[in-house]
């Protein structure tokens, strides 16, 4: 199975990917993740990951291009884990997931006679559709060298299609959170359920990764509420 992680939004790149794949490889069994990734935004697009390939059978084969670095110098590579492989560019996209998994292998992908913009296609599809196969990967073997991590002490790791404002915190033994972000200071409850909270007001609620967010009940958190993936965010 090939899952498909993208910046590319509607464009076409999508489809000419999965064109490539089954092109080599008919009976590929293709499963589009999310294509929406803020583009050239790399950490969303690892938190997105990071929090969703565990939901994936056994040698998944995750096809992951948010690359702004594109035909630069950064490494084009192949992981694999314990679990799954990971293929696509060494910009700390893929780290946090496959760390978590744990790594067995990397393999450098050869990028000479590829399109330097177009990866995706050139390369990392090619390398997807190889594993689906059952084939080996050719490349050295190197290291990942773009380590991404998320701030423990709290950040804005996505946005998602509802303006919801999502963290990497962990909930507290409280349900009133004094939060600081871009120097605001909100005093914010936490709700179980939307059905609880009351309209038009930003809340705090546990979403479905087991972090915190910022919502609002029939709005959206961001009209109220500036942001962007990676500001600093505080909740005692």
């Amino acid at each position: 199975m090939i899952v498909i992680l993208t910046d590319f939004g509607d464009d076409e790149y999508v489809g000419v990917m999965k064109g490539v794949i089954l092109s080599i490889y008919d009976k590929s069994d293709i499963i589009d993740l999310f294509h929406h990734v803020k583009p050239q935004c790399v950490k969303e697009g690892a938190w997105i990951l990071y929090n969703n390939y565990k939901l994936f059978p056994h040698g998944s084969i995750f096809l992951c291009v948010v690359d702004p670095g594109v035909g630069g110098d950064r490494q084009a590579v192949v992981v694999k884990t314990k679990n799954h492989y990971f293929v696509g560019p060494d910009n700390g996209l893929m780290f946090p997931a496959a760390m978590d998994d744990g790594v067995e292998k990397i393999v450098k992908l050869d990028t000479k006679q590829a399109s330097k913009t177009f990866h995706g296609r050139d390369v990392f599809a090619k390398a997807a559709v190889l594993l689906e196969k059952g084939e080996d990967v050719e490349g050295e073997e190197t290291v990942l060298k773009e380590r991404l991590k998320f701030d423990e002490k709290g950040e804005v790791v996505r946005i998602d299609g509802f303006e919801n404002i999502i963290t990497n915190l962990k909930k507290l033994n409280k349900n009133n959170y004094n939060t600081i972000i871009n120097k605001k200071n909100l005093e914010l409850k936490l709700y179980n359920t939307y059905s609880e909270a009351p309209n038009d007001e930003l809340f705090l609620i546990i979403g479905s990764c087991n972090t915190l967010e910022i919502s609002m009940k029939n709005g959206r958190a961001t009209d109220k509420l500036k942001v962007e993936v990676g500001d600093k965010i505080r909740i005692r």
